[in-house]
């Protein structure tokens, strides 16, 4: 019997044995990769179909955002009206989004629809048409949704920064002006949708409890499509060129009361040996709520709600990124606070209880990732669009495991110098 009169025993979370849950992989006709996840005791699935059609391809400023954005605007047998009122019918939803490498349509439904809402995914895939006036009406949503983002202080500060480390004409540093939107127009778009949708390369991810017949499903709707199978296309391939210029003052908007602060560094991406090792640091110096960054200037300084730092990972290099709002007669002091704590971990050996919190952190932040098919999709996803295997996974939970202070201050001593970060308050 249970005996309630005592406590459970505590287990730290760097004792869990985590295993990432299987994925098949199956290839279609046309050679397109469908990877499925194929878990869970609720009937919902998520279909996500992944185009290696970002900015990184396009030769005209907005063009892939805008393409991905239209694809429910309308076909020839359907009305954007009607494509969204036939999702909302069977209770789906259909999202887009677009990046620097890639962009998706990701599919929500009950496992019951899905075979009805498939043709109609395939149809936007296949047969998307790009009307005039659904153009029109999207040029004057983004131009709208611009001017409002333009007066805050934090949306200035996210594209600025980007532009001084990759530079400005580099697809991760550009960014859409009311020009560009008022430049595009149908034939750019179909002419986009034409070369990376209808005939370009794509990836399938379906998470779930799987109807049977998945396989078949797949190659009904989309295994006759003219997409390309295997073959990596060329990402990212242009010239970083960051600024020379390493700190800027910014002024945005006279009447502001905070400042938004950036404070980054360019760094590998994913296939270097350091890349997890500086998950661990980083979690260390800003990447939860209790980090010494948080501990510092939140907890102790209260000159913010809340400062983080973690790596953006892209394909071609990541970045290592400080992000904050503080007030405006705090800034300049936050900032020598940001450094302060680069130099201790520089100079000072990681306590081991410090070390410990943050590893079963880390742990617990994987279990919980792994929490679900949708999850467990995800997880496989970032491992296949970097071009990496399930023994990434594995060798990250080492990594966080057995890491010592001695090399996570070695680490601290390449990675964490002041002169190497280009440094932006935008007030």
């Amino acid at each position: 019997m249970l005996n309630r009169k005592a406590a459970p025993e505590i287990t730290d979370a760097v004792k869990f044995q985590l295993s990432l849950p299987p994925c098949q992989k199956i290839s279609l006709r046309n050679g397109v990769e469908v990877y499925l996840v194929d878990m869970g005791t609720v009937d919902t699935l998520m279909m996500n179909i992944v185009f290696y059609a970002g900015n990184c391809f396009e030769t005209e400023n907005g063009v892939a955002a805008a393409t991905n954005f239209m694809l429910k605007s309308g076909t020839r047998s359907k009305t954007a009206y009607e494509i969204n009122d036939f999702f909302e019918y069977y209770g789906a939803y259909l999202n887009r989004q677009s990046g620097h490498e890639t962009a998706e349509l990701t599919l929500h439904c009950m496992k019951k629809n899905f075979a009805e809402l498939l043709p109609v995914v395939s149809e936007l895939i296949v047969d998307s048409i790009f009307p005039e006036e659904e153009l029109g009406i999207y040029k004057k949503n983004m131009q709208q949704r611009l001017q409002v983002n333009l007066r805050k202080n934090d949306f200035i500060a996210g594209r600025l920064i980007d532009s001084y480390l990759f530079g400005a004409a580099h697809p991760y540093g550009k960014f859409h002006s009311m020009e560009d939107y008022a430049a595009l127009n149908v034939q750019e778009i179909k002419d986009f949708y034409n070369r990376y949708y209808l005939g370009g390369r794509c990836i399938i991810f379906i998470a779930g409890p799987l109807p049977s017949g998945i396989r078949d499903l797949a190659e009904k709707n989309f295994g006759n499509l003219p997409l390309h199978g295997p073959g990596k296309p060329d990402l990212a391939t242009a010239a970083i060129l960051p600024a020379k210029e390493k700190k800027y003052r910014v002024s945005n908007d006279p009447d502001s009361v905070q400042g938004a602060i950036r404070i980054a560094r360019n760094f590998p991406n994913r296939h270097h040996p350091d890349f997890q090792k500086m998950q661990v640091l980083n979690n260390i110096f800003g990447g939860f709520f209790g980090s010494r960054l948080m501990t510092n200037i939140r907890e102790d300084k209260g000159y913010t709600y809340g400062i983080h730092s973690y790596l953006a990972n892209l394909i071609q290099e990541s970045t290592l990124m400080i992000s904050t709002e503080a007030g405006k007669d705090v800034s300049e002091s936050t900032i020598s606070e940001v450094y302060l704590e680069m130099k201790r971990l520089c100079e000072e050996p990681v306590t081991d209880e410090e070390l410990k919190t943050s590893k079963n952190f880390m742990i617990g932040t994987l279990l919980g990732d792994l929490d679900g098919p949708f999850q467990v999709a995800g997880r496989w996803k970032s491992l296949v669009l970097n071009g990496l295997t399930e023994a990434y996974f594995y060798s990250g939970i080492e990594t966080i495991k057995n890491i010592q202070p001695a090399a996570l201050q070695e680490l601290a001593n390449k990675y964490l110098n002041a002169p190497d970060f280009y440094e932006l308050v935008v007030f």
